[in-house]
């Protein structure tokens, strides 16, 4: 066992560190990346936002040492990565791309089986693995194992790969635009499954897109990025209601009140049952925010929800009227929080 598989955190993800990172390509004026200085938590999802060239990718591919810094350091866990040698740090990062990169002669069973293999693990505990993740993915192993990539359409491709990068339980997962290519709903199920499955294992996740609604539905924070200079870096309900300028304002829409519902969660809006419920009340879950619950009020054409808790209990019930006192009440906190900082600058 490597010491960095000794030292990982036992809730399954590592901490990374980030110190004072830079990159500099040849015959380039600006470096691509700019002393960039991140500690992120275990088990944490942080994505890297930004526009094209802003040096997303790049920060992404030092961490697995795909590109090496021109200065600075890279620490996963108490182990800077250059202690390892490259491939057998990459060996302990799970990797997913855009482009997917499965093997096309190989079946899908053997692409996800690739780096336990690398790794000599026994042929028994490979077959297990390979089943468990398959299953994790949503590919059924007895219907998905024997086929070729190309008998899959491009999002069962991008689960795959997924699958591959899970197989040797990596304590760090890196995901460069998985989902760029993919149609909007297949995009929205990918989002979904990535969500509960690391719900479940809680690996350590750094995810670049340049899809802002994509960072907020994803991100336990965000990380802002532009010119290889972090903008700012925190959590997406407090990026879009307190930008730290007004590039990030506009790259994340700050103004977007649908936005921002996206992260006002039902539970702080919705009020106590009182009284005998209308059984006829659509229902939604208790752990959805209040753009859901506007898209179900749209469909179902009713202004009042039953909230369910995990059980599908009725605990609460949510109508348009609550909706737009929470939204609101966001906005006055928003003010307040401008204006104590218009107050301390002065």
């Amino acid at each position: 066992m490597s010491r960095q598989q000794q030292e990982r955190d036992p809730q399954g993800g590592s901490a990374i560190r980030l110190e004072n990172l830079s990159k500099q390509y040849p015959n380039s004026p600006h470096p691509a990346v700019d002393n960039v200085s991140l500690d992120i938590e275990p088990g944490e999802f942080v994505v890297f936002l930004g526009p094209s060239g802003c040096g997303k990718t790049t920060l992404l591919k030092m961490v697995n040492r795909i590109y090496e810094p021109t200065g600075g350091k890279i620490w996963i866990d108490k182990t800077e990565v250059h202690e390892l040698a490259a491939p057998q740090l990459r060996r302990q990062i799970g990797y997913v791309i855009q482009q997917t990169g499965l093997f096309p002669h190989m079946r899908i069973a053997d692409n996800v089986a690739t780096v336990p293999r690398l790794l000599k693990w026994k042929k028994a505990r490979i077959n297990r693995r390979v089943e468990e993740l398959l299953d994790l993915v949503g590919l059924p192993p007895e219907s998905y194992a024997r086929r070729y990539p190309a008998q899959l359409s491009g999002g069962e491709q991008q689960r795959v790969g997924l699958a591959r990068a899970l197989a040797a339980e990596p304590s760090t997962m890196l995901m460069d635009e998985p989902f760029g290519a993919l149609d909007a709903i297949t995009r929205n199920r990918l989002q979904e499954e990535l969500l509960r499955i690391h719900r479940q294992i809680k690996q350590t996740i750094l995810f670049v897109t340049h899809d802002i609604d994509e960072a907020v539905r994803l991100a336990d924070r965000i990380v802002v990025l532009r010119q290889g200079k972090v903008e700012q870096f925190a959590t997406p309900l407090e990026i879009i209601s307190n930008p730290a300028n007004d590039f990030v304002a506009e790259l994340v829409g700050a103004e977007d009140v649908l936005r921002r519902m996206s992260l006002i969660p039902i539970a702080s809006a919705a009020t106590a049952i009182n009284g005998q419920r209308n059984v006829d009340d659509p229902t939604i879950s208790g752990s959805s925010f209040l753009r859901d619950a506007i898209g179900t009020m749209v469909e179902t054409g009713s202004e009042r929800l039953s909230v369910v808790d995990e059980d599908g209990h009725p605990v609460k019930s949510l109508t348009m009227e609550d909706i737009q006192q929470a939204v609101s009440t966001s906005d006055a906190e928003e003010n307040a929080s401008e204006r104590r900082a218009t107050s301390a600058s002065d």
